[in-house]
């Protein structure tokens, strides 16, 4: 080959070379190249609407569970993640003083009981008494005798004599009388005391009782704070700051709470379903639905946010509680929506909306077009007109 013709070869293969950096130029000089890196393909896919609202993975039922004696603690029946039934026993307090305390209980009710026997036997001498047959007896003697005197039949002192005796009849039946009402009083007293003792047996019973702690609810055990030999302190005598033993919850049901921004809280409706995602498991999604919207915002670095909580069926116990979570909310959903970068379109002041679609049969190797969107994730964007699926559309450079 001659040293011409490679010259001449060279300087085509630059040529084309050169054309393929530049682009492609049209009729009237101007450039077709766009960058691939800024175009992107109208695709169909779905399309969903959403807010996320972060939260904790919370129980739908949590019990702190706190005793009702003071005491020790003798045993332990169960132990963190255990599930327990309702009326399981969870623990139990030594219970020696708690059974003495029982038997001098019963032991007064029975003393009581005997007081109240001898009391009413007592009221009823009393009463049998305050009946007093005799007054009757001796007011007719003294009667007689006083009519006998009359006639001259009996002496003055004889009369006298059925006098006193009849008058004595009468103290006597007064002096009863009184001792009968003593007598019914101490039978009520007496009765009093049997009710004090057992009432005082009751709250021994009870007492005793209460030192066998059993759950409350079915649920698993998410936390214990008490070891054997912990003492514990009685919630009736300290309220809230009683002793904590342990903390149940129903983990087969559970929630996440979230904030919401006010500008979307009014989009979000009780029953909307929701996708749960969290750290533990990043390749699965929980399902869900918004249970409760609070009422009230709160607002924090003049930021206006809403409480929503999410609730999930968790059969599994996967979800565990105080699982940092996102629950994204939907709001709407499409399946099949063609879909465009919302990089890609431009709004004018009228809030029009249009795109750039590359066109290698246009002048200038693209078009812009009018379309229609529909609803966007701020990512990317729904076309409901003016595109179809495999055109590419221009991003900005």
């Amino acid at each position: 080959m001659t040293k011409s013709r490679k010259w001449t070869l060279g300087a085509v293969a630059l040529g084309i070379v050169g054309a393929a950096a530049y682009g492609v130029t049209t009729a009237n000089g101007a450039s077709t190249n766009i960058d691939p890196s800024r175009l992107a393909t109208v695709e169909r896919g779905p399309m969903v609407r959403s807010v996320v609202a972060t939260g904790k993975i919370e129980p739908i039922t949590k019990v702190e569970i706190k005793s009702k004696a003071n005491g020790i603690i003798e045993r332990l029946a169960v132990d963190v993640d255990h599930v327990v039934e309702a009326g399981q026993v969870l623990a139990e307090l030594d219970k020696e003083n708690l059974r003495a305390r029982l038997r001098e209980a019963r032991a007064n009710l029975e003393a009581a009981r005997a007081a109240l026997t001898a009391a009413e036997a007592q009221a009823v001498k009393h009463e049998i008494e305050a009946e007093a047959p005799d007054v009757a007896f001796a007011k007719s003697a003294f009667d007689r005798a006083k009519s006998l005197n009359e006639q001259k039949l009996v002496s003055q002192e004889a009369l006298d004599q059925a006098k006193t005796t009849y008058e004595q009849a009468v103290n006597r039946q007064r002096a009863a009388g009184s001792q009968a009402l003593i007598g019914r009083a101490k039978v009520n007293e007496a009765r009093a005391q049997v009710a004090q003792a057992a009432a005082a047996v009751e709250r021994a019973e009870e007492e005793l009782a209460n030192a066998t702690i059993k759950a409350p609810i079915r649920g698993t055990v998410l936390t214990r704070d008490v070891e054997i030999g912990s003492p514990v302190s009685s919630i009736l005598n300290l309220g809230a700051n009683a002793s904590l033993v342990m903390t149940l919850g129903d983990i087969e049901k559970v929630f996440v709470r979230g904030k919401v921004d006010e500008a979307d809280i009014g989009q979000v409706r009780l029953g909307m379903p929701a996708r749960i995602t969290t750290e533990s498991f990043k390749d699965k999604v929980f399902g869900g639905r918004v249970t409760q919207i609070s009422p009230i915002g709160v607002e924090k670095d003049n930021v206006t946010t809403f409480e929503v909580e999410v609730s999930i069926d968790n059969p599994g116990q996967e979800l565990k509680a105080n699982m940092t979570a996102n629950a994204e909310i939907v709001l709407e959903e499409h399946a099949d929506a063609l879909t465009i970068p919302e990089a890609a379109i431009t709004y004018d002041a009228d809030r029009n909306a249009t795109v750039e679609v590359a066109d290698p049969a246009s002048d200038k190797g693209r078009r812009r077009t009018t379309v229609k969107v529909g609803i966007g994730n701020g990512t990317r964007t729904e076309v409901l007109e003016g595109l179809k699926p495999g055109e590419k559309v221009i991003l900005p450079g």
